[in-house]
């Protein structure tokens, strides 16, 4: 299987493309690839397929194999890859790309040829919980907004967020029965002052992240909410940073950051994955 290595920040990610190759049972191949003692090493596997919608179609896998439904950060990397590889001809600024999350316009900043940065209209946010609403976790009292922007998350404000031991209280917030049996990207966020955030994230399925696209867009339009933030955005992650925009007339969250091309690959997949 050839693949190439993409990052967003630090999301990283195993990129197929499915316009020349064929992946079986993508879950499964998810978790071969994603170990990073005996794989690639990735945050998952995304497929970038064919669409009769838009100018490609995304397919995003878990690093446990479960599909999720948009990547903020993968997409970036998908608006790139086709970019960069002719997939789009060379006079394209804008592309489309077809998720489980409905249909995300991209508009690209192109240097020397090559796609540096991506825009991402990530639609509208929908309010999923109180504000706040009240949750005990491993036996303490927090308190959460839940924001779906196509995936659902959950979002915590907290005084400091670098004291959190997310490999251990991680999985009691991603698995609480109040988020089952779907599962909730936990976002954990300090605020810096109204056009700043701080933000680690616990995705469900792949555990403590560099970052999470569509977590930061999460984080930010709670913030909104609570009043914490003005409408546009700088959210610090562990593995750089993103800008997210409110526009207030459409309603609609954008993105903008990089997206990276790693090395490109190939490696076998053994037969006895299918089986195990």
């Amino acid at each position: 299987m050839k693949f190439t290595k993409m990052q967003g920040i630090g999301n990283d990610y195993v990129y197929v493309n499915c316009f020349e190759e064929t992946v079986r049972e993508p879950g499964r191949v998810a978790r071969f690839v994603s170990n990073r003692h005996f794989g690639i090493g990735s945050d998952g596997l995304i497929l970038i397929c064919p669409s009769d919608a838009a100018d490609c179609r995304m397919e995003m896998y878990n690093a446990d194999g479960s599909q999720g439904i948009m990547c903020g950060n993968g997409v970036r990397c998908v608006g790139k890859y086709v970019y960069d590889h002719g997939l789009v001809p060379g006079d394209r600024r804008q592309v489309t790309v077809e998720t489980l999350g409905g249909i995300k316009t991209l508009d690209l900043e192109i240097q020397e040829g090559k796609v540096v940065s991506v825009t991402v209209d990530m639609g509208e946010a929908a309010l999923t919980s109180g504000l706040p609403e009240d949750i005990q976790v491993n036996g303490q009292d927090y308190q959460f907004v839940g924001i779906s922007v196509g995936n659902p998350h959950a979002v915590y404000f907290m005084e400091e967020i670098d004291s959190l031991d997310l490999e251990r209280i991680g999985p009691g917030f991603e698995l609480h029965e109040r988020f089952c049996p779907e599962r909730v990207n936990t976002e954990f966020i300090q605020v810096l002052d109204r056009r700043h955030l701080r933000m680690r994230v616990w995705e469900r399925g792949s555990g403590e992240t560099l970052a999470c696209g569509t977590g930061a867009a999460a984080s930010v339009m709670a913030s909104i909410l609570m009043g914490y933030v003005e409408d546009e955005v700088k959210v610090f992650l562990r593995g750089g940073s993103l800008r997210i925009r409110l526009d207030r007339a459409t309603g609609h969250l954008f993105m903008t950051g990089p997206g990276v091309e790693v090395y490109s690959g190939a490696i076998d997949i053994p037969e006895e994955i299918y089986y195990d």
